[in-house]
């Protein structure tokens, strides 16, 4: 009796095997995603239109996406909002972490959440499309406020920038983020046994 009630309560324990809860596997494969697109964000960094330099690009939203289909829209959440918090002790600082989290978090939630729904080729590029539309639209709008508050800019001046800088970039941006993990999500989510 008391062995059965110590196996009741090892089931029950938060990383086993559950049918909505973490286990131990995904909690480990979630901190890698973490660490991996932390790497890609504070390392792999470069500008993809020569007219804006300042603007950069880095491919850790691709592995938000990754996390995000291979185990479901919170597992894309965690991924989106803790790798890019060491952007706090960088030049960027918080302002480039609260922007960096608005542009991904927008585009893999709608994007998980799609594919949680319908797990074919045909779901993920829908809620790519979903999510990049959220993404650019949020962008934007957190470009007119945040930009303002630590750059020195008066929002008129922001605004102006929407058609000949921030539009380009951002859709060039969710455009890249899409095309790669529509062709290695798939492998990667089968290596991971999703």
């Amino acid at each position: 009796m008391a062995q059965s009630s110590s196996v009741a309560r090892h089931d029950s324990h938060s990383t086993t095997e559950q049918g909505s809860g973490w286990s131990t596997k995904r909690i480990a494969v979630t901190a890698l995603f973490c660490a991996l697109a932390a790497i890609c964000t504070l390392f792999v960094e470069f500008p993809i239109l020569p007219a804006v330099p300042w603007l950069k690009y880095d491919p850790s939203a691709i592995v938000c996406l990754i996390a995000g289909f291979a185990f479901g829209p919170a597992t894309g959440a965690v991924v989106s909002v803790i790798s890019y918090l060491p952007h706090i002790a960088t030049a960027s600082g918080f302002w480039g972490m609260v922007m960096a989290i608005v542009a991904t978090i927008s585009m893999v939630l709608p994007a998980s959440l799609v594919y949680k729904r319908d797990t074919t080729l045909r779901g993920a590029i829908v809620g790519m499309v979903l999510g990049a539309v959220a993404s650019v639209c949020a962008c934007i709008l957190a470009n007119i406020v945040v930009t303002p508050l630590y750059a020195h800019m008066a929002t008129a001046d922001v605004i102006a920038l929407i058609v000949p800088a921030l539009l380009p970039f951002n859709v060039l941006k969710v455009a890249i983020n899409a095309v790669v993990t529509a062709l290695i999500y798939k492998p990667v989510t089968k290596a991971l046994g999703n």
